[in-house]
């Protein structure tokens, strides 16, 4: 639904000033983490305002695992969202992927925490797939991020969305709905701004790629009308967010700017600052790996917080904010408080030794994931397009979304 006449005005993001701060030792961009990340130096950064207790509670009772943890910690427009979700009104939730390889463990929390929101008030879940911009950013021909996208799709589609309430969308094959609102915007990103943001784009395809970003974010309200929306992502891809809010307004859609929940990265299992990745010397924890693959990546690669020897950590405890183990279970999954509070207590106190806490908690990783996997379609292309097909975009959706000048 797009309005040529109205426009929804408001004060820039700031956007120039989402680069990295070179005052600081870490990095964050929507493509390079490096360093140990201060996250409240990173919110100042951006802009983003931290989740009150108020706020969370506000969500559901209790409120789910990853806010009461503080892993979603910060947002944008959260209250407006909040506000409309308990009126009973509509509300929208966007969050996506980019099928650059295998799906692993620090890409389900996102998605999980969608299919809650879903369910606790009826919000409409888009889901982009951006394999154009995979194809731009890193050495993958489309062919490549095709293979790539089916699979994470299979990962997808075993969370459990309500297909009524799910739309995905595939940058590449539904270009004919994307395309014509990405043209609109782009107009308003200027060259500087990409470069402030995002750095020195590689070609004129990452240079455009912001647009189409923008895009994937006002989906909801240019096909349903104008509501609030909230993008649940990692906050390395808050730039992504504040450029829209930007661009929404210089296009003149009738649409409020898409608000943000933003969490913390699940840690690289050698430790170090970062986020997981499937594409490192340490390897990530895999969709696909099985129990016994589980348990060798945590026993083998996942930091320890606990001391160097057997008699020292009896004597001395280990450190579970440091302990990857630990922080795995905390940051997702193991949902009872009480056991983490345990599983702390007795860390601390040295009487939980480092391989016990690895081991409870590749079991319970193994066990999250063969639920996960039994869900999953069947893995063939017949069989993952008829899974699909249900939440692809409408026909009439469609329309709304194109802008065809010989009609």
């Amino acid at each position: 639904m797009q309005n040529h006449d109205d426009t929804t005005t408001a004060p820039p993001e700031h956007t120039e000033n989402a680069a990295t701060d070179p005052t600081d030792d870490f990095t964050v961009t929507p493509y390079d983490i490096e360093g140990e990340v201060d996250y409240n130096r990173l919110l100042d950064r951006f802009g983003a305002d931290r989740l009150t207790p108020e706020q969370v509670a506000r969500f559901s009772a209790p409120p789910h695992r990853l806010l009461r943890r503080e892993r979603i910690f910060a947002g944008r427009d959260v209250d407006r969202f909040l506000d409309a979700a308990a009126a009973g009104e509509e509300v929208s939730v966007v969050t996506g992927i980019g099928p650059s390889g295998p799906m692993h463990v620090g890409h389900l929390s996102q998605f999980y925490f969608a299919k809650h929101l879903q369910d606790e008030f009826g919000a409409r879940v888009y889901i982009p797939l951006s394999d154009d911009e995979k194809h731009l950013l890193k050495d993958l021909t489309l062919d490549e991020t095709a293979t790539h996208l089916r699979d994470n799709l299979r990962d997808l589609l075993a969370v459990g969305f309500d297909p009524e309430l799910t739309r995905i969308v595939v940058d590449t094959a539904d270009a004919d709905a994307l395309y014509p609102t990405a043209v609109r915007l782009a107009k308003g990103l200027t060259p500087a701004t990409v470069e402030a943001v995002y750095g020195d784009p590689a070609n004129v395809g990452v240079g455009f790629y912001p647009a189409m970003q923008a895009t994937h974010l006002l989906l909801p309200q240019l096909v349903h009308g104008a509501h609030p929306t909230a993008v649940p992502v990692a906050v390395d891809q808050d730039p992504h967010v504040r450029v829209c809010r930007d661009l929404a307004a210089k296009a003149r859609f009738d649409v409020e700017k898409p608000g943000a929940l933003l969490s913390k990265f699940l840690p690289r299992l050698g430790g170090g600052g970062g986020k997981m990745s499937s594409s490192e010397d340490v390897p990530g924890i895999l969709l696909s790996d099985d129990r016994e693959t589980v348990h060798e990546k945590v026993q083998r690669h996942a930091f320890s917080g606990g001391q160097d020897d057997l008699e020292a950590h009896r004597e001395l405890g280990g450190n579970p904010e440091v302990d990857v183990a630990y922080q795995l279970l905390y940051a997702f999954f193991e949902t009872d408080d009480a056991v983490l509070e345990r599983l702390a207590r007795e860390y601390r106190a040295g009487d939980l030794l480092s391989g016990e806490l690895k081991t409870y908690a590749a079991d319970r990783i193994s066990d999250f994931l063969e639920a996960h996997r039994e869900r999953r379609p069947a893995d063939g292309r017949d069989e993952l397009r008829e899974a699909v097909a249900s939440y692809r975009l409408r026909e009439d959706e469609r329309r709304r979304l194109r802008h065809d000048p010989l009609s």
